[in-house]
């Protein structure tokens, strides 16, 4: 059973900085990608980043490149660097890991963006 636990969120101002963290244990293989979605209050879940095993990204729309995902080489970590953050970055944001059966999810982490 793969465990999701996310990290690293948590109050800031606009045009701030927070980096993100996601730890997965348990049985890890075929993993197709690693990444990020969020969700708002009163809003559907969506895409914020994802990380392919060969290293390809992709990006949701609002992004515009203020955020960059990464992986580290053993694959249990993924990581979602966050700058220019603005008020409507916030979310619970929510680590996901897409596995050849189903996708994993973590429980979520808090991000306000408030000043």
């Amino acid at each position: 059973q793969v465990q999701l636990v996310e990290s690293g969120g948590g109050l800031v101002q606009p045009g701030g900085s927070l980096r993100l963290s996601c730890a997965a244990s348990g049985i890890i293989s075929g993993i197709r990608a690693r990444g990020w979605y969020r969700q708002a209050p009163g809003k559907e879940r969506e895409l914020v980043a994802l990380i392919a095993p060969n290293g390809e990204t992709r990006y949701g729309e609002f992004v515009k490149g203020r955020f960059s995902v990464s992986r580290d080489k053993t694959g249990n970590f993924a990581y979602l660097q966050m700058s220019s953050l603005e008020p409507e970055d916030t979310a619970v944001y929510y680590c996901t890991f897409r596995g050849p059966w189903g996708d994993y999810w973590g429980q979520g982490t808090q991000v306000t963006v408030s000043a």
